[in-house]
């Protein structure tokens, strides 16, 4: 590098266009970057931007396949210059290269708008929206490629693709709620005496005992948990092994819950463990394709729990944290809103994943969502299911954020205290109002501003 030549460029407050076509022909790509990077479009006059943004164009293309950074670099100085369709496609290019989703969506989002008749601009994001897995804004987006463009095609490929996902969702969420409402329609199946159907060990001890029940589900129970999967030919010592592993996830989700929370779940919880199969036997296909695991009349539910993976001990502690609310509400964790009783069970897996919030992408595409209007309300998410939200991703770590909001203005304990004091969701708002002075609006708010991080 020319570093005369550099300290030249630098000192120089509006280098001509002439340089920026000399630096571009000799393929000094940094010293190019270097030259315009403090350079404001406004210093030129209008005919003359377009000799600066196509040598920076020129770059970003040339720079893209081995240098992602200066190519995302020299396309943006490019798109400050002048907004055209090549500058936009490299700078959503470069951006994804570089993990900026946000950025890649905000570029093609200005081409969509600027350039309808580009098909490349609605084909790119609709494949973003839909590896958000935002289909209905996909779908949207990638009707608008229009029919005489060469990305047609493809376009129309993914759109049928989507809506044959959206109809699986659909269905998923239908099946959802009706296992909701037959389970929680049913009576408490347990008698007098505490017993809940043959093969149910009952101890008062924390020490594991062991059964079978008719049907041969294996049963192994303690007083905090009792544990029910089906054998699949595993000999004593597999069985042995397995079931130390989920004791052991078990005990770890108490103990966390407890330290975490401040309080855990006293009587004893049912959790069925299911293969993939078995799960897809008992819930339906649409179901098992969907959950990874779920809290229903006093149990939890695993899917794929066959080995006893990182994420399904995630899983668990988020599915415990539901059935200890449903403990440490007066009126059940269902008089809670919807937000704040899954909010809690996904701050609290984050907590246990060792993770400050969600992950990079899906804060990205919350931080847009906010811009565009569209990151789900608290009283949206209110009484509705967040797996009826238009993003099921966005729903949950939307209301995990409110939940860490809560915590981050008066601590867990208030938290539990508050929790605890609740007594129907139609009053919840005024409650909230009266214990953190925000009502959902508020909150809505301090949702947008940690967002943006200020």
């Amino acid at each position: 590098m020319n570093t005369p030549l550099i300290a030249l460029l630098l000192l120089a407050a509006a280098p001509p266009p002439q340089k920026a076509k000399e630096l571009a022909a000799q393929k000094q790509w940094e010293e190019l970057y270097l030259a315009y990077a403090a350079a404001s479009p406004s210093d030129y006059e209008e005919a003359q931007r377009p000799g600066v943004a196509g040598p920076l164009l020129k770059g970003c293309e040339a720079l893209l396949a081995e240098d992602a950074v200066m190519a995302y670099s020299l396309g943006e100085r490019a798109v400050a210059f002048q907004q055209t369709a090549g500058a936009l496609r490299c700078l959503a290019k470069s951006a994804l290269k570089t993990d900026q989703r946000a950025s890649a969506e905000e570029a093609l989002r200005k081409g969509l708008e600027h350039f309808p008749k580009d098909g490349a601009f609605g084909l790119e994001l609709g494949r973003l929206l839909l590896q958000d897995e935002d289909t209905t804004a996909a779908i949207a987006t990638l009707e608008k490629v229009p029919a005489k463009a060469k990305e047609s095609k493809e376009a129309r490929k993914l759109i049928q693709n989507a809506r044959a996902k959206m109809a699986e969702a659909g269905a998923a969420r239908g099946e959802v709620e009706r296992l909701e409402r037959r389970l929680n329609g049913e009576e408490d199946t347990r008698n007098a005496k505490g017993t809940q159907g043959d093969g149910e060990v009952r101890t008062a001890s924390l020490s594991y005992e062991s059964g079978v029940t008719k049907d041969g589900m294996r049963v192994r129970a303690n007083r905090r948990f009792s544990i029910r999967y089906f054998n699949n030919d595993r000999d004593f010592g597999q069985r042995a092994e397995y079931e130390g592993q989920v004791a052991a996830a078990l005990e770890d989700a108490y103990e966390f819950t407890l330290r975490t929370l401040g309080r855990a779940r006293e009587r004893q919880l049912e959790v069925v463990l299911y293969s993939r199969d078995e799960f897809r036997s008992h819930m339906g296909a649409v179901v098992a394709a969907q959950i990874a695991g779920l809290y229903l009349n006093d149990a939890i539910r695993m899917n794929d729990s066959a080995q006893m993976t990182p994420q399904n001990r995630a899983t668990l502690v988020h599915e415990y944290v539901h059935a200890a609310l449903d403990e440490i509400c007066p009126q059940g964790g269902r008089a809670l809103p919807r937000w704040l009783n899954e909010g809690l069970a996904e701050y609290l897996e984050w907590r246990f994943q060792k993770l400050d919030g969600p992950s990079r992408a899906l804060r990205d595409k919350m931080r847009s969502d906010a811009k565009l209007g569209l990151l789900p309300t608290m009283a949206e998410m209110n009484s509705k299911a967040l797996v009826n939200q238009r993003n099921v991703a966005v729903a949950y770590a939307t209301s995990a954020m409110a939940v860490q909001e809560l915590i981050r203005q008066g601590g867990m304990e208030k938290l539990l205290g508050f929790i605890q004091s609740v007594n129907g969701a139609a009053t919840f708002e005024s409650a909230l109002q009266a214990a953190y002075d925000k009502d959902f609006a508020g909150l809505d708010k301090a949702v947008h501003t940690a967002l943006s991080g200020r």
